[in-house]
């Protein structure tokens, strides 16, 4: 392929948010058939398009370049028949002995090409506004997800989408989820995310709460424990964080840690191992269903809005609407106790 049209093919894939690798010929020493400025680029699943060497070259160069999308570093490779010589080592020089090689001297240089890393954050809160602008702000592309979400209020954000479903959006991509509804709909949000592959999924919360939320997932949502080992909870770095924008900055200091493969921790869970979409499925046909809803919470006797609820359970016939997902669990696992001697009354 002409450098030209190289040169085009790279802007393409760039556009197009691709992930692949570009390798250079920039030294050679004869014989050998490379030629300096030769480029290939190589993709995730081992193809190259170009040239950068011969049957020998290339398949070190396609392994070396798919190392390089997996550290997301740079590396310049030194292919010859003979040792190097000790002075000549250095960080981000790959030396390798050619037995097959012409008898010459080939330098390439790999550089990989990855798309800016998706952060998506969940809730409408301080913190989500605090994560958006330092998200933003440092390379991530950033979706707000929240069914209240305001677009105007995240104008750093990439998108804001009311959508709750995590795992029907952008199903190709492996996100870095942080949900920080405050209790609004953390649940939900947890356990639609940890359904699909994702590189990292926190949660911002108290410890207390934390463990609360765990257990729902385990029994309501049967989250099985490997999915909910990869929930980081409470999410961030421990820096005695306190404000919004503190507690921000200690969760995408985090996130680097995961990123650059320095985290102390087990924090992706991976492609997903379940079916997801049954606890969705389920609650979507409560919902489907609850025209005529009790907007007081039996457990505490809260009003909620009608507009935004999303906490219900049905009940001898009646949908009750309640104002947190714990609420509600504490109200199925004993109804009577919330209903004796009560009769709805708001609908």
């Amino acid at each position: 392929m002409a450098g030209r049209s190289l040169s085009g093919r790279i802007a393409e894939l760039e556009a197009a948010g691709g992930r692949f690798a570009v390798a250079t010929v920039v030294a050679v020493q004869r014989p050998t058939s490379a030629r300096p400025g030769a480029r290939g680029i190589v993709h995730p699943d081992g193809t190259i398009e170009g040239w950068v060497g011969g049957s020998c070259a290339q398949p070190v160069v396609i392994r070396e370049a798919m190392r390089a999308l997996v550290d997301g570093h740079p590396r310049l490779l030194r292919l010859s028949k003979s040792a190097p010589a000790e002075g000549r080592r250095a960080d981000g020089v790959v030396e390798l002995v050619m037995s097959c090689h012409s008898g010459g001297t080939l330098e390439i240089y790999v550089e990989p090409h990855l798309p800016a890393p998706s952060l998506w954050v969940v809730g409408t809160t301080p913190i989500v506004g605090a994560l958006v602008t330092l998200g933003a702000a440092t390379g991530w592309r950033v979706t707000v997800f929240d069914p209240i979400a305001d677009a105007d209020a995240f104008p750093d954000a990439e998108r804001v989408s009311g959508e709750t479903s995590l795992g029907r959006v952008d199903p190709e991509l492996s996100p870095y989820v942080i949900v920080a509804t405050q209790g609004i709909w953390d649940e939900e949000a947890l356990a639609s995310a940890l359904r699909r592959d994702v590189s990292y999924v926190g949660l911002v919360a108290s410890p207390t709460r934390a463990a609360h939320v765990r257990a729902w997932l385990r029994d309501e949502a049967n989250m099985p424990e490997d999915r909910l080992a990869a929930l980081r909870a409470p999410a961030g770095m421990d820096i005695g964080a306190e404000t919004p924008g503190e507690i921000a900055l200690s969760i995408l200091a985090e996130l680097v840690q995961v990123r650059r493969g320095r985290a102390p921790f087990v924090a992706v869970p991976g492609p997903a191992t379940l079916a997801g979409g049954a606890a969705e499925a389920s609650a979507a046909a409560v919902v489907s269903v609850a025209d005529d809803i009790v907007l007081v919470d039996p457990v505490c006797g809260m009003t909620v809005d009608r507009a935004h609820a999303r906490h219900l359970a049905e009940h001898q016939g009646v949908v009750y609407a309640f104002c947190a997902m714990s609420c509600r669990t504490a109200f199925i696992n004993e109804p009577t106790a919330y209903l004796a001697g009560s009769a709805p009354t708001q609908r």
